[in-house]
């Protein structure tokens, strides 16, 4: 038995819980409040960080290692199996956790001219995925992949932020938009987070001295 250690909000860690529901392993899910860290954590935590994956005696540490050491171990394969074709889904992996890099400073900045200017780029991230984007109804076609459940948790970022504040973000974007229907309404992106995932992340917005929490009153 695997054992994830995670944090309620972590997008992070809801790509390790995607990618292993995706294959069917079983593993043990164990929260901690990174706000008062037990000592168990420090202890096996490098980076103060989440998530973790246990596995035996070894713990491992950062999201795409995790994935990829999934990846390496566990059927069914989720990376294409032609190596130019893996590696630019690696590259878009990339853009995803920049894209979760500027869903942190919407959150937490108060400035706006911060707010305004990574509204815009995560606009033209998007608008770039919206030239590659094909057939669907996932990133790389019929068949979901790693790319998917990187993309999933930054997608569920705005079923929050939607309900007060219009970003634009997803306008005149239809594959993207198509793509994020398809995402929130597979199983194992539904399953990655606890079942109130979206009042936690509201309670957690509305408590930040951030220019988003006064667009959200």
């Amino acid at each position: 038995m695997l054992t994830l250690v995670s944090f309620d909000l972590c997008p992070y860690v809801q790509r390790a819980a995607i990618a292993l529901a995706e294959k069917g392993v079983p593993f043990e899910r164990r929260d901690v409040d990174l706000a008062n860290k037990p000592d168990w954590f420090d202890a096996i935590s490098p980076l103060g960080k989440v998530p973790l994956l246990q596995v035996d005696d070894e713990v491992l540490f950062e999201s795409a290692v995790i994935v990829e050491y999934l990846e390496e171990t566990q059927a069914p394969r989720l990376h294409p199996a032609e190596p130019l074709v893996r590696a630019r889904h690696r590259a878009w992996m990339e853009v995803g956790s920049s894209i979760l890099a500027d869903i942190w400073t919407l959150e937490t900045t108060p400035d706006r001219a911060a707010f305004d200017a990574k509204a815009l780029s995560l606009r033209d991230k998007f608008r770039r995925l919206e030239a590659v984007l094909d057939r669907g109804p996932y990133f790389g076609g019929e068949h979901f992949s790693l790319v998917d459940a990187v993309f999933a948790p930054a997608f569920r970022y705005f079923d929050v932020f939607d309900r007060f504040v219009d970003l634009g973000t997803f306008t005149d974007l239809p594959k993207v938009q198509a793509w994020r229907r398809a995402l929130a309404a597979r199983r194992s992106v539904k399953s990655a987070v606890v079942v109130d995932y979206e009042v936690r992340l509201e309670a957690f917005l509305r408590r930040q001295e951030s220019w988003l929490a006064g667009l959200m009153e």
